[in-house]
């Protein structure tokens, strides 16, 4: 049965791109592996069901075909929504008999969105890089810049990226006379059938070095170790992802870099929790100051802050210092800071203390 990516998200078919992704959030954040109560086959399947709505491609082959053939899988008749090959030649014939020549990578681009034949020269771009980085509580909150280390295909150093050794010439490929693919012609009992494939001698890219560079070989990177600077937005949270243009793996001979994608995690903080752009977190009160009122020196993100107890105020009561939160991930303004206040209890009260509470004991206090 094919699988309902809609469903999966719980968005409606006609959602947007932008309620696809919000969707997409908060189902990862809520399945992801290393969260407490997390599902790692729950996160796996809403990111197949991300992969393929984000795409437009992918969701209009997904809508017509099926699960299936928007992940590039053949349907139990062997072709997308249940074809079968016999579909699949009549299809290509036009209903014609034996003897007739059609372009075979034609076909499978019309039925997966995607490239059966190569449509000239070609360059690869370079792969994305995923990496965790973990934070502290403060880090999250206001931001900050960073940079990391990471072993990744890069730019060659002796060739620049062209493949070639220097000094030496860069040619029109002679296998696919500068096209990029090669075409290849078979004889079936469906006629003749045609096949454009990329060129397995430049790749795609219509050109070769004549002399290869003596270092990477000629595929115009090597893996060393680069310097990131990643900038961590105010506001983020655990479970988001930062995104990193052109900061991946380098694509073949000068083509662009991949991206890196940068999965964030925040340490626990030993008097804070988070509650949205909201900071939480217990002040023990001295039991004076709870009945007649007061103030009391809270710690917050701005540092230590004076927050007033009004007279006669009970145990676990919640009191908001305003502005004093989060930052507002990518909009204006800051969360608040909620404090809950409780009585402070001594352990061993002695002394003139302990003669009081007695005597406020007989008064029925």
């Amino acid at each position: 049965m094919s699988k309902d990516y809609y469903n999966i998200l719980g968005v409606e078919k006609g959602a947007s791109a932008e309620e696809i992704k919000k969707a997409y959030r908060k189902k990862a954040h809520a399945h992801h592996p290393d969260k407490e109560g997390g599902d790692e086959s729950k996160f796996k399947e809403v990111n197949e069901a991300y992969q393929i709505l984000s795409d437009d491609k992918k969701r209009q082959v997904y809508d017509q075909y099926g699960a299936d053939a928007a992940n590039g899988q053949a349907g139990a008749g062997g072709g997308p929504g249940g074809m079968n090959w016999e579909d699949i030649m009549r299809q290509a014939q036009g209903g014609g008999g034996a003897g007739v020549e059609f372009d075979f990578g034609d076909i499978f681009s019309d039925f997966f969105g995607g490239g059966g034949r190569a449509r000239g020269p070609q360059q690869r771009r370079g792969q994305d890089i995923q990496m965790d980085m973990e934070l502290s509580f403060e880090e999250a909150a206001f931001g900050t810049d960073t940079s990391v280390e990471l072993y990744r295909a890069d730019v060659c150093d002796h060739c620049k990226g062209n493949g070639a050794e220097p000094g030496t010439p860069i040619k029109e490929c002679v296998t696919c006379k500068g096209t990029g693919a090669v075409e290849h012609i078979q004889r079936s009992v469906f006629g003749a059938v045609r096949q454009h494939t990329t060129c397995p001698e430049c790749r795609g890219e219509g050109k070769t070095a004549e002399k290869k560079c003596t270092t990477c070989k000629g595929a115009g990177s090597q893996k060393k170790n680069s310097t990131i600077e990643i900038n961590v937005p105010a506001g983020i949270d655990a479970g988001q992802t930062i995104r990193v243009n052109g900061q991946g793996e380098a694509g073949d001979h000068g083509a662009p870099f991949g991206d890196l994608y940068v999965n964030v995690y925040v340490k626990k903080h030993s008097g804070w929790t988070r509650d949205g752009d909201d900071v939480i977190s217990e002040q023990d009160v001295p039991y004076t100051i709870m009945v007649f009122g007061g103030k009391v020196t809270v710690k917050t993100l701005d540092g230590d802050v004076d927050l007033k107890i009004p007279t006669g105020t009970r145990s676990g009561t919640s009191m908001r210092l305003k502005a004093k939160g989060i930052q507002k991930l990518q909009r204006g303004g800051r969360g608040d800071h909620i404090v809950t206040v409780s009585v402070a209890v001594p352990q061993k009260p002695a002394g003139q203390l302990k003669k009081t509470l007695k005597d406020l004991s007989k008064l029925g206090q």
